[in-house]
């Protein structure tokens, strides 16, 4: 950030709330200022209060409502109005002006949009995504555990259907075992709150990359192709 001539950045993808705070968010509707100098701010709803009390290196949090009777605007409007509060005081500030994908928050099926609004409350922000994605290269050994776990539940997960593959058997059946186990078994582990699975499964003549699980029959002789990813507490493993 001393290079980049940054006093702080303000971050609302849920990866990188994750990575600068620890707090993996349900909704997407949290944010984060992490300044140059002194202690972050985490920003996360009323519900995730306990969440963010048992996970979350930062002492300093702050939470806004989801419903208020007295506030009609969407919950990112609140988001927004604690993150600018949060980084007054700060010369030159970072957002993910160049952000092009975002990781998943905990509701993966509920996207959170940014909107234009949150661009414009930091009209002089510079692009703090390069700096994020430089640093984010560099994993730590927490890091590389919890990469480790979500890449161990992938495989054990690969292990569960292979003794359960069989003929006949839909392609979406054979995924819901593979997603079943990830989702059961993974968040049962003591190492993890929640494991999420995600998949694209094909089969035989089917196999076509990145088109949508079917119920074509699993064919005897032919191949099975699993595309996996296993999301373990915001950390993730992607295999095929």
């Amino acid at each position: 950030m001393a290079e980049e001539g940054l006093d702080a950045l303000v971050v609302r993808a849920p990866d990188n709330v994750l990575y600068l705070t620890n707090f993996w968010g349900m909704k997407g509707y949290d944010a984060c200022v992490f300044p140059r100098d002194g202690e972050p701010v985490l920003i996360c709803l009323e519900a995730s209060a306990e969440d963010a009390a048992r996970t979350a290196w930062t002492e300093d949090v702050r939470l806004v409502r989801g419903y208020a009777a007295d506030d009609p605007r969407p919950v990112p409007a609140r988001t927004l109005d604690a993150a600018v509060e949060a980084a007054r005081g700060f010369g030159r500030v970072g957002l993910e002006l160049s952000l092009g994908t975002q990781a998943s928050d905990r509701m993966v099926g509920e996207p959170t949009t940014f909107t234009r609004a949150w661009f414009d409350a930091f009209p002089d922000a510079a692009d703090g995504t390069p700096l994020l994605s430089r640093a984010r290269a560099i994993k730590t050994e927490q890091e590389v555990a919890r990469l480790r776990i979500a890449n161990e539940i992938a495989c054990q997960a690969m292990h569960h259907v292979r003794r359960r593959l069989e003929p006949g058997m839909k392609e979406s059946q054979a995924a819901a075992i593979w997603q079943g186990y990830v989702h059961g078994e993974g968040t049962a582990r003591d190492d993890v709150e929640l494991a999420l699975p995600f998949s694209l499964v094909w089969a035989g003549k089917g196999i076509k990359t990145f088109t949508a699980t079917g119920d074509r029959p699993v064919v005897e002789g032919e191949p099975v192709l699993f595309e996996i990813w296993v999301c373990a507490d915001g950390y993730w493993a992607d295999h095929t």
